[in-house]
């Protein structure tokens, strides 16, 4: 079957142009329409049909899909609880419009296309996906059929036709791995999240390019970690870091829940904090201020990562953007210090 691509490319258009030609949306010069349904007649293309709904008629309505996962209160969570009030700031502050929140099932396969074409959205927001295969898949039939989404805080580097929206994640946990390289500290364990969130390996990869450049190979590295991003997860690591404390300077984390937690766990296990190890964790989420001491940490701009990302959206809803533009921002991260990984002295002085 013939791709709208092919159909641009014979007719030495964008494939922006060749979708409003054949869903007659907008001015198209005469000459330009003939030579599109031309190059569609003779290689047989088939109308897209989410473009044509779309094209007909509009919801009023932005969906956003997350994750469901039992006994997880996802709005509580400083993560999910940023992003969806970034983006609902851009849709009260745009051109008005509903949020329609809709779940999946993780890891499984969701028919993100039969939104579009029941009209249900007009475009769509998928925050917490995975590098899970029927995830992934799901997502890419959505990019094939041109609708208006994006990604937030996920990439999938292999389809160069899904947008999204991230954070500067190797930048961050290469700042804070630096941190305490500076401080001295060189054998520096993580506890990180999964690896089918593609922010889980660039926090890995900002870990190691810093261990790196400090001369410290995989083999001298320090263990590595695994956790789910939840505090319990940080907790029931604890008994295994504590294994490890005699080849542990300090110990960076994925995010504060984590971090919170794993600390916790340490001090049920007798482990002085912070002096014995300093800790970094990452997200700059309210607890890490609140935490006695004050979490160092990663600041991740959340808030601005869903309001840009629907932002985008609804440029495109009203005709803006440039032809066949697929956008991926990356917004850029900052440590924030604070006294998690002083010294006892330190903290004294201070």
């Amino acid at each position: 079957m013939a791709t709208r691509k092919e159909v641009a490319r014979m007719a030495g258009v964008s494939e922006a142009t060749v979708s409003r030609v054949l869903n007659g949306v907008g001015p198209i010069k005469e000459e330009t329409r003939k030579r599109v349904l031309e190059a569609a007649e003779a290689l047989d293309y088939q109308l897209n049909a989410v473009a044509a709904s779309f094209a007909r008629g509009r919801s009023g309505n932005i969906g956003v899909v997350l994750p469901h996962v039992p006994k997880v209160h996802l709005f509580s969570t400083y993560y999910f609880a940023e992003i969806l009030s970034g983006i609902g700031e851009a849709v009260r502050s745009g051109e008005g419009g509903g949020l329609l929140l809709l779940y999946r099932n993780p890891g499984e396969a969701f028919d993100y296309v039969s939104l579009f074409r029941t009209q249900r959205v007009d475009a769509c927001l998928i925050l917490g996906a995975t590098s899970a295969e029927p995830e992934r898949e799901s997502i890419a039939r959505l990019a094939d059929a041109d609708a208006p989404f994006c990604v937030v805080d996920q990439r999938f580097d292999e389809h160069p036709g899904i947008p999204a929206v991230v954070a500067d994640h190797v930048g961050g946990s290469y700042a804070a791995t630096r941190h305490l390289l500076d401080r001295g500290c060189r054998r520096i364990g993580f506890l990180n999240g999964s690896a089918q969130y593609s922010n889980s390996l660039d926090r890995l990869h900002g870990y190691r390019k810093a261990l790196r450049e400090a001369g410290i190979d995989d083999e001298e590295a320090a263990p590595v970690f695994e956790g789910n991003y939840s505090r319990k997860s940080g907790y029931a690591a604890a008994p295994s870091v504590f294994r490890e404390m005699d080849r542990l300077d300090a110990m960076l984390c994925a995010n504060d829940r984590m971090a919170i937690g794993l600390i916790q766990g340490l001090r049920e296990l007798g482990c002085a904090f912070p002096g014995r190890l300093p800790i970094v964790g990452y997200d700059n989420s309210d607890a890490a201020a609140l935490f006695d001491p004050p979490l160092t940490t990663v600041e991740v701009p959340f808030f601005e990562m869903g309001k840009l990302a629907a932002r985008k959206l609804l440029d495109r809803l009203s005709g803006g953007g440039r032809d066949g533009e697929v956008f991926r921002e990356t917004l850029p991260t900052r440590l924030v210090v604070r006294k998690s990984c002083q010294s006892g002295e330190e903290i004294e002085r201070t």
